[in-house]
C-alpha cells in the first residue's frame, strides 16, 4: 500500500525533473556506500529474495554473504541482529563506515537492482529533491548540475507518505521484534517473519 503511493509521489516530481534528472537504470552511485534502511523495508526485501528464482536467489545471497563478512569487523551495530546504533558512538561512526561497498542486491554487470519491486524507501526516493531533517532539500550530485533554487524547489518530491511509511515501519517492528535500522546485508541473512 505504501509503495504505489511512494511511486506516484516519485512519477510526478520525475516528470517536472525532466532533465535535471539523471537517473536512470545502469546509473547506480547511489547504490555504492551503506546506507540504513527501516525493518519495514528489511521485511519487504526477504519476502523479494524468497519469490525470487532460484538461480537468481542464490546469486543475491552470495553476494550478501561476502558483504556481510566484509561488514561485520567494524559494524556499528550489533552484528547478531544487524541493528545499527546500539551504542551512542556508532551514529558518529557510520559516517565513515563502508562508503566503497556496494549493495548486495546491485548486479555488478548491468548495474541494476536485482530486486528493484521491492527496493527500500531510501532507493526509491534518492536523485529527486527530498526536504531533509534540516528543512533543506537534497539531491543526488549528478542531478540538477547548476539548477537555479527556484527550479530544485519546484521539483520538490512530495512526502505526504511519511506518517504511512512511519507506521508500518512500527508494526514491523513490533512483529519481528526487530527495532531501529539495519543495512540490506544484515536484512537480507535475518530469518523470514
Amino acid at each position: 500500500m505504501l509503495f504505489p503511493i511512494l511511486d506516484a509521489a516519485l512519477a510526478s516530481t520525475t516528470a517536472r525533473s525532466g532533465d535535471w534528472l539523471a537517473c536512470k537504470p545502469g546509473c547506480h552511485q547511489c547504490c555504492v556506500g551503506v546506507f540504513p534502511i527501516s525493518q519495514f523495508d528489511a521485511e519487504n526485501l526477504r519476502a523479494a529474495l524468497k519469490a525470487a528464482p532460484a538461480d537468481l536467489a542464490a546469486q543475491i545471497r552470495t553476494r550478501v554473504q561476502a558483504a556481510r563478512a566484509r561488514l561485520t569487523r567494524d559494524f556499528p551495530g550489533n552484528p547478531t541482529t544487524g541493528v545499527l546504533f546500539t551504542e551512542e558512538h556508532h551514529e558518529a561512526t557510520f559516517d565513515d563506515f563502508a562508503n566503497d561497498e556496494p549493495c548486495p542486491v546491485l548486479d555488478p554487470i548491468t548495474g541494476t537492482c536485482d530486486l528493484y519491486a521491492a527496493r527500500p524507501v531510501q532507493c526509491r526516493t534518492f536523485g529527486p529533491p527530498l526536504r531533509n531533517e534540516d528543512d533543506g532539500l537534497a539531491v543526488c550530485e549528478l542531478c540538477f548540475i547548476n539548477a537555479p533554487e527556484s527550479e530544485v524547489a519546484r521539483c520538490e518530491m512530495d512526502q505526504s507518505w511519511r506518517p504511512l511509511e512511519e507506521s508500518l515501519i512500527a508494526a514491523t517492528e513490533q512483529r519481528t521484534g526487530l527495532e531501529g535500522p539495519t543495512l540490506i546485508a544484515f536484512a537480507l541473512t535475518q530469518p523470514e517473519s
